[in-house]
């Protein structure tokens, strides 16, 4: 079935869909991850964008109910130069164009995939829409530029918890998540507003041990599974809970999640972050380190094309040492704009020096802009969950 690709500069590109019909708006981005489709796919960081990936095989190895990194696929559609159908994996329960069509979600193949990434990095990632029932390039282009910038675009309402819940695991390893907010598109974001009326104090009291907050800003199941398998407990929270509410817990410790969108718009959370600051040991990943940049007096601001894919050279400025890091965003922090003396910059990033992590000693928090958890993605920088607990048992021996 033939499909067509408009971005907001007026590039159009002919493919075809190996879903079915469909129409799918969002920001263009690419990744340049070879294998982990299904991640990327759900991992809530996407909201609001279509995903091009750079390596030109996709669906070889199937789907499976393990690699899942939330309820549901998360990207608003997916561009590939082939897609596979018949998959060969002894892990694979089905295949990608399935799955895909079980989501709703529109998936196009034939398209120039090196066109479009070399276009999204002269010009930037861009607005978009790919579709096989409007096949006018003028008319695609058109309503390309129509759509809403992700600069000022609040979309953590789309992908957080609806209620608080602990994080359980049944036997292929899934989540076991709690309720999920819901909405329809980008033109129907939900008001973040409180969560549900949920006693949290009888919440917290089911569980015994070192017990941690994880604010859900868009969770990936990765960083949930990663601190449980270090003795952790977790009581995931909605985005909008109150600080006051996360305090009177007196936790271990503070997990602050990625997430979709622009943090500048997060305000709710900038403020509960701000809050938190100082009365418990605080780590944030990816949307949760921007926030911890904003709710510090800094800035955040948009990349050209932003980091996307698992090859990512960091460099940790405490050890000396490289690390290959896993990184999906479009905004970073603007390390000279926040005021304190006293935040530290420990890592970069090597291809372009943009602030890759950060740490105030003062008030036992630290954060790093790329996903520890690594899934997909190597492992060299998983050692933070152990910096984490070491923060807390120093803090609550």
């Amino acid at each position: 079935m033939k499909a067509l690709l408009a971005l907001e500069d007026g590039l159009a590109l002919w493919g075809r869909s190996f879903t079915g019909p469909g129409e799918a708006c969002g920001e263009v981005v690419f990744n340049t991850s070879m294998t982990g489709y299904q991640e990327i796919l759900t991992d809530p960081s996407y909201k609001g964008q279509i995903v091009t990936m750079t390596y030109p095989l996709m669906g070889n190895y199937g789907i499976n109910p393990e690699d899942i990194e939330s309820p549901r696929i998360q990207v608003e559609g997916f561009i590939v130069k082939e897609y596979h159908p018949y998959p060969s994996n002894w892990r694979a329960r089905g295949n990608l164009a399935d799955y895909l069509q079980a989501n709703g979600k529109l998936g196009v193949e034939g398209l120039d995939t090196r066109a479009i990434t070399k276009r999204l990095r002269e010009v930037g990632a861009m607005r978009g829409i790919i579709s096989t029932l409007d096949l006018n390039p003028e008319s695609l282009v058109r309503r390309a530029r129509e759509l809403p910038s992700m600069e000022g675009l609040d979309l953590v309402p789309l992908v957080t918890c609806a209620a608080p819940y602990w994080w359980e695991e049944d036997i292929f390893g899934r989540g076991g998540q709690g309720p999920v907010a819901q909405a329809s598109s980008l033109g129907d974001l939900p008001s973040p507003g409180p969560p549900l009326q949920t006693d949290l104090q009888s919440l917290w009291q089911q569980r015994s041990g070192r017990k941690v907050v994880l604010y859900d800003y868009g969770v990936k199941f990765n960083i949930i599974r990663s601190l449980k398998a270090r003795g952790l407990e977790v009581l995931v929270v909605p985005a909008a809970t109150p600080a006051k509410d996360v305090l009177a817990l007196n936790p271990a410790g503070i997990v602050l999640s990625n997430g979709p969108g622009d943090p500048a718009a997060v305000t709710y959370a900038i403020d509960n972050v701000r809050q938190c600051l100082g009365a418990a040991p605080m780590f944030g990943i990816c949307l949760g380190h921007q926030l911890m940049g904003l709710a510090l007096g800094g800035r955040t601001f948009k990349l050209k094309f932003g980091h996307r894919g698992a090859n990512q050279p960091v460099k940790n400025l405490v050890s000396g040492r490289v690390e290959i890091t896993s990184q999906n965003h479009g905004f970073a922090v603007d390390l000279d704009s926040i005021p304190d003396p006293r935040v530290e910059l420990t890592h970069i990033n090597l291809n372009d020096g943009t602030l890759e992590g950060l740490r105030h000693p003062g008030l036992k928090a630290f954060s790093v802009q790329y996903h520890p958890e690594a899934c997909p993605g190597p492992h060299d920088a998983n050692y933070l969950f152990e910096e984490f607990i070491k923060l807390m048992v120093e803090t609550r021996p």
